[in-house]
């Protein structure tokens, strides 16, 4: 049973600044004696719904804005210690993915699986929307290939990440990361060190 500190982690592995935030929110949850309840989304359905301004700025991006923004994901890439390089796919239909995270966390293996799922993507390009390679990363991760493919292509699974998606949205939430700590609600990668300075000075009871 979850104890009354915890993070709700709302993510979708199709965003590099996701990534940098996952490589740091366990680690971070351990410091601080916190649980991570781990809450997979669809953030495409996330920009339909509350923010298509994203979709405006993929077709006609500010330029001072994008170098600014590839050079700060670049220097969070090495402060984290991961690989990021933008792949062909981009972006990337990420349904079945972050379906198969719902199953990894049914597994108990959900940070393994996404991390490999994070890798796969963001640092080798693969194309993980096919899939063929979901169920290799499932093997890989130590989860069993057929009931994974089962699970995500059923009914279920679809139906709890439209829900998380959902619930994401009616809680304030635009984009991928967002993370509540008592209803505080946090957005992206940087926001995890505004997180901890203001968890360690009591700021959020």
């Amino acid at each position: 049973m979850m104890n009354a500190n915890y993070i709700e982690f709302y993510f979708d592995c199709s965003s590099p600044w996701t990534y940098l935030a996952f490589a740091e929110i366990v680690s971070l949850s351990q410091r601080h004696e916190l649980e991570i309840d781990w809450k997979p989304v669809l953030v495409g359905g996330v920009f339909n719904t509350v923010n298509q301004d994203v979709y405006e700025f993929r077709k006609k991006p500010n330029p001072l804005k994008l170098n600014y923004s590839n050079k700060d994901l670049h220097l969070w890439s090495k402060i984290r210690g991961i690989s990021i390089s933008f792949p062909e796919v981009f972006p990337v239909n990420s349904v079945k993915a972050m379906r198969g995270c719902l199953y990894a966390k049914n597994e108990n293996q959900l940070v393994e699986f996404a991390n490999n799922i994070f890798q796969a993507y963001w640092s080798r390009g693969v194309d993980i929307s096919q899939e063929d390679l979901l169920l290799d990363i499932a093997n890989d991760s130590g989860l069993d290939s057929q009931d994974f493919k089962k699970f995500i292509n059923s009914q279920k699974a679809k139906d709890i990440l439209k829900n998380n998606t959902e619930e994401l949205i009616k809680r304030g939430g635009f984009g991928s990361p967002t993370f509540f700590y008592n209803d505080h609600i946090f957005f992206g990668n940087d926001r995890l060190s505004l997180f901890e300075e203001s968890f360690q000075r009591g700021l959020l009871d």
